[in-house]
């Protein structure tokens, strides 16, 4: 013999699936978000990453790097005699060449560049290869010396050579 549930019971059902539905949506909520959100936040600490090339004998290289990080970037420093050549290949042009060449969030940073104006550029994101801070100025991050003027950091890019920032 066969016995129908009560209304009692149906209830009771409806609401246990119902519960069960709830908790299956927001799991699949958390982790929908959290499959969007986790990829953003590796890519803002990639963006924090700095792969700085630099002569082998240079100091000032070295005190720079120690400036970034002490701003917050994971700096790996890599010596290497190289330098002329990765300018050339990345389209650095001679003159606005600085002494070491570092790489973070796809752009190139070319010299003493503050690492305010790094920010700028990896917060703004502008169509370009990268900046640079020509020579070795007096007073620049990293370098001895009295800052005796602003410091013009230059666009890396296709056409010619306009100031991105002055800092």
């Amino acid at each position: 013999m066969k016995f129908l549930p009560t209304e009692i019971e149906l209830r009771a059902a409806r609401a246990a699936r119902f519960a069960m539905n709830r908790r299956r949506m927001v799991t699949l909520l958390v982790g929908g978000v959290a499959a969007i959100v986790a990829p953003a936040a590796r890519a803002a600490d990639d963006s924090r990453k700095v792969t700085l090339y630099k002569d082998p004998q240079c100091g000032c290289c070295e005190n720079y790097a120690d400036y970034l990080r002490e701003h917050g970037f994971e700096v790996t420093v890599v010596g290497t005699h190289d330098l002329p050549l990765m300018n050339e290949k990345l389209g650095v042009p001679d003159a606005l060449q600085g002494c070491h060449l570092a790489k973070v969030g796809g752009y190139v940073v070319e010299g003493h560049v503050p690492f305010e104006v790094v920010n700028r550029l990896l917060a703004e994101k502008p169509p370009i290869i990268g900046i640079t801070l020509p020579g070795m100025p007096l007073g620049s991050p990293g370098m001895n010396g009295k800052k005796l003027a602003p410091f013009k950091i230059y666009e890396i890019g296709k056409g010619a050579s306009k100031v991105y920032a002055t800092a």
